[in-house]
């Protein structure tokens, strides 16, 4: 059994595969003041609440926007019995060609989806991953990664808003979502949901006049769900896109 871990700002991914079977799937806080020892009885209880043994733990491979908690999860995986921690990162066999001004900062989150895009869908692919937050990348033909955005994610722009202005409430991303709002609370869904949609909508159309027209169009991301079906443009929801990709990843370097 091999271990995907795939760390954001907000949440802590995780995916156990055996073979060519994604056996379960499962998500934590990420939380960078715990110690090895706290994920490692995380990561205990989540395999015996799944009915998987750490026993039949072989390896992990770590994909990580937050540099301090790297050591910690690999220390943590090792203690569960992982005898090969792998990280996402400069060394890493990936099949995917990076083409940006300085390939070493190209974040871990960006080169999973990128992967996991293209073991899975048609070339070329545009991706968007909607979490802490918002980015778009794209991936050509010859499997290369040549470039991407980043913007204030949904939930990023909705704490500002509320933050910044005394008079507008915290609120939830649940539906229904006016176009026109005709109150607060419904005014700040149109504009906080239907405006990322409409933004979504704008950038891929952009990066298709930059880069050609896109075999696939692909989301990920914790808020994919909320924001794709406002969406105009037909946008594939791939919610195992990163933890699948660092798993491609993991078979690339086993063989």
């Amino acid at each position: 059994m091999i271990l995907s871990v795939d760390v954001g700002n907000t949440n802590i991914s995780i995916g156990a595969y055996e073979a060519e079977n994604r056996l379960f799937v499962c998500h934590i806080l990420t939380e960078p003041d715990k110690t090895e020892v706290e994920y490692a009885m995380l990561f205990h209880h989540i395999l015996h609440l799944h009915r998987q043994s750490e026993q039949d733990l072989e390896g992990a491979i770590i994909s990580s926007v937050v540099p301090p908690l790297s050591p910690v999860l690999k220390a943590a995986l090792q203690l569960c019995g992982a005898e090969r921690v792998l990280q996402v990162g400069p060394g890493i066999r990936t099949g995917l060609n990076i083409r940006i001004d300085n390939p070493a900062q190209l974040g871990a989150d960006f080169v999973a989806a990128a992967i996991g895009a293209m073991d899975r869908y048609p070339l070329p692919a545009i991706i968007v991953d909607l979490g802490t937050a918002t980015k778009i990348s794209v991936v050509d033909r010859s499997r290369t990664f040549i470039g991407g955005s980043i913007m204030p994610g949904v939930k990023v722009s909705l704490d500002a808003l509320s933050n910044r202005a005394a008079q507008l409430p915290h609120i939830s991303l649940e539906g229904p979502v006016p176009v026109i709002g005709t109150n607060t609370v419904d005014s700040m869904k149109s504009g906080v949901l239907l405006g990322a949609a409409s933004m979504i909508d704008g950038m891929i159309a952009r990066y298709e006049e930059a880069a050609g027209p896109a075999a696939s169009v692909v989301a990920c991301g914790a808020l994919a769900d909320v924001v794709v079906p406002l969406c105009r443009r037909e946008i594939t929801v791939d919610s195992t896109l990163r933890i699948d990709g660092l798993y491609a990843a993991w078979r690339k370097n086993s063989v």
